[in-house]
């Protein structure tokens, strides 16, 4: 009885938790900054809810549901981060997206297995760039908001705050990104200062 339980537990995370893994590696890539990080992030979010799949109510909104335990997590290790002080090597700082250079065709024209791939292929380094340095809780809404399509109410659950809060943050996130990236609007074509 109890392996039949387990066996039917497992396969439910597998069906609605799994199949979120890529959305989950992007945004915590994009977190982190840091392959491994991202990696570890993930991971220790799978293990989350895999251990409290219990609490999860099947049938609603299981990615919602393991932002929320990624964005916790997240917020969790960068405020232990905060108190300690790390010394990295040069080697550690190696460019994120350094195997992601978009080639001279159009990103859209060639097929993509996951929208992390299709996010570096769209995307220029000024504007990852500009996003990385975006403060935290506007980052999270801004990835949460314009490349996963939660909507305010989803983001203000996942993020543990009022809707106002998400579209405070989501404003100010996209002005910030927005003051960063005018001359690279302007050097692509998609501003013209007259």
């Amino acid at each position: 009885m109890f392996a039949s339980k387990d066996k039917a537990r497992k396969e439910a995370f597998r069906r609605e938790a799994l199949v979120h893994i890529d959305a989950l590696y992007g945004v915590a890539l994009r977190l982190v900054k840091n392959e491994r990080d991202a990696e570890d992030l993930v991971q220790d979010t799978y293990l989350k809810a895999y251990s409290h799949f219990d609490k999860y109510q099947q049938g609603t909104n299981c990615k919602a549901w393991l932002f929320k335990i990624l964005t916790n997590t997240f917020i969790n290790r960068y405020r232990k981060k905060q108190k300690e002080r790390t010394y990295l090597v040069e080697d550690d700082e190696r460019p994120i997206f350094e195997r992601f250079a978009a080639k001279a065709d159009s990103p859209f024209e060639r097929p993509c297995d996951s929208e992390e791939q299709l996010f570096h292929r769209v995307f220029g380094d000024e504007v990852r760039a500009a996003l990385e340095q975006v403060p935290a809780d506007f980052r999270m809404v801004v990835l949460l908001a314009d490349l996963q399509d939660f909507s305010y109410k989803e983001i203000a659950e996942i993020m543990d705050c009022p809707i106002g809060t998400v579209m405070s943050r989501l404003y100010r996130g996209r002005r910030l990104l927005q003051k960063q990236l005018v001359d690279y609007a302007v050097q692509q074509g998609v501003l013209s200062i007259d």
